[in-house]
């Protein structure tokens, strides 16, 4: 450990100073709202993640040496210790059975994770890179005086990858399915545009701009023509500057048949009678979120499990982070009848279903921050064919299109996602485990693993839902330019 910084290691997530911890996270890339301070202590105070659930906390925090209890919190990471392996989303069951086949324990482990929470982003929380690796350092060597059999740092950004890396973890790979807001071969396009700060005056693409590349490409100024009038950039992805003009435009991306299927579903929705209204944020009342929490528990319960989260943490949620909060509620006859939650990180880039673009400067929006989407939790009082589907993909993908958000991540797992052009995009997790014989072992799996999902990851993108005209390329849809 470097002399000039100090490790603590506190018992509670409620032990840590809120404000310190939300302004380091400000700090990361990737930082979403499941490492929030509030999110972490409604898991704690709720009873969800304490040690009588298997999740006992230990946040590791490092300070500057002459300032332990000051303002300059330098790194920090939620780790629990865990009796088992559930609410991971990352499986170890084989590599805890074969611990128990051989006589040893591989319980207590330790996992840097947000329980019950399989979306990636930032977990090795720093200043710097050089004092996240400090952390990562400092976190083995405490897994290693506790006598924990192996340490996890789940759903890790790049920077928390590099900084395990050097600390000679090894690596695992997953799959997710995410929906982004911008057809698939466009950023290959935006590569080879001009740089930011090019001329643009002497013409380029408009909200009018046909959904064909070579009309699109047509349009452009020649080479080394000046951007500052406006249009597509290198850098345009990372806001909502591009985006399907609606629902419509995104289906025109897709094949026939999955285009045909997802309008099929949709269709047997409506004719059922059902509709649907959302609520964001404070404007979700208390009667959506016990409504909310009386369909998802059910649907847990129908599946012989008690759900993970209490009403008591929904409730915290709605209390301490209702900005983070969207609700869509399926109505049929008047009543409701199905919810699914959806979490949200960022503001719309839209003023309204105009499908104006709100001016960056002339509002809170940080034009350079994705506008994401999470699925999250749903449950239905009343069976209705293709409602899940209606429910926890279209509705949420329709709002993002008309809100300008850039991305809809379908949480853990399922292939299905596809069809309704969720791609498939790799995640990522550390791993370090105490018995050299057993790391030896566990690195030669991964190794297998990591070419099989290299592989398994080539046949998905074989099979894209997206429609490709006679070059190859995915047709692209109209597109929405600043004015």
């Amino acid at each position: 450990m470097d002399s000039d910084y100090v490790i603590r290691v506190l018992n509670s997530p409620l032990e840590v100073d809120a404000q310190a911890w939300n302004s380091l996270l400000q700090l990361q890339a990737d930082a979403n709202p499941f490492m929030r301070h509030e999110y972490l202590a409604a898991l704690h105070s709720t009873g969800a993640a304490v040690p009588s659930t298997g999740w006992t906390p230990r946040f590791i925090t490092l300070w500057k040496r002459d300032e332990p209890q000051g303002d300059t919190l330098q790194a920090a990471c939620p780790l629990y210790i865990k009796a088992h392996s559930y609410g991971e989303y990352v499986f170890d069951w084989a590599w805890a059975n074969a611990y128990q086949q051989h006589g040893l324990d591989y319980y207590p482990k330790a996992v840097i994770a947000v329980p019950f929470t399989p979306v990636p982003g930032a977990r090795l929380m720093a200043r710097s890179p050089e004092v996240r690796e400090l952390l990562v350092k400092a976190v083995v060597a405490w897994c290693q005086a506790q006598d924990m059999s192996s340490l996890h740092v789940l759903f890790g950004n790049e920077g928390d990858l590099s900084a395990c890396k050097s600390a000679e973890l090894m690596q695992r790979h997953t799959v997710q399915f995410h929906w982004t807001n911008i057809a698939p071969t466009l950023p290959h396009f935006v590569s080879s545009l001009p740089p930011e700060g090019a001329d643009f005056s002497r013409g380029g693409p408009s909200e009018n701009v046909a959904p064909t590349l070579p009309h699109f490409v047509s349009s452009l100024p020649p080479e080394g023509a000046n951007f500052s009038r406006g249009g597509p950039s290198k850098n345009c992805l990372g806001g909502s500057t591009l985006g399907f003009a609606s629902f419509d435009a995104f289906l025109a991306t897709l094949a026939q048949e999955k285009r045909k299927k997802i309008r099929q579903e949709r269709r047997k929705v409506a004719e059922a009678g059902v509709t649907f209204r959302w609520s964001r944020g404070a404007g979700i009342s208390n009667a959506d979120w016990d409504f909310f929490y009386r369909c998802y528990e059910r649907t847990y319960l129908e599946h012989g499990n008690a759900p993970y989260l209490s009403r008591a943490f929904f409730r915290a949620m709605q209390n301490d982070m209702p900005q983070h909060w969207l609700l869509f509620v399926a109505m049929q006859g008047g009543q409701p009848i199905a919810t699914s939650l959806i979490a949200i990180d960022g503001h719309s880039t839209r003023l309204d279903a105009s499908k104006s673009l709100k001016i960056p400067g002339n509002s809170e929006i940080d034009a350079d921050k994705p506008q994401i989407g999470y699925g999250r939790y749903w449950g239905a009082l009343k069976r209705v064919d293709c409602l899940h589907f209606e429910a926890c993909y279209y509705q949420p993908l329709q709002w993002c299109i008309e809100h300008g958000f850039t991305r809809f991540e379908g949480g853990a797992q399922g292939e299905h996602k596809m069809a309704r052009a969720l791609m498939p995009v790799k995640t990522h997790s550390a791993h370090w485990l105490a018995h050299p014989a057993f790391a030896d072992a566990v690195g030669n799996f991964l190794q297998r693993e990591g070419a099989g999902i290299d592989n398994y990851l080539g046949e998905l993108a074989e099979r894209s839902p997206f429609k490709h005209a006679a070059a190859g390329q995915a047709e692209l849809p109209a597109f929405h330019f600043p004015k």
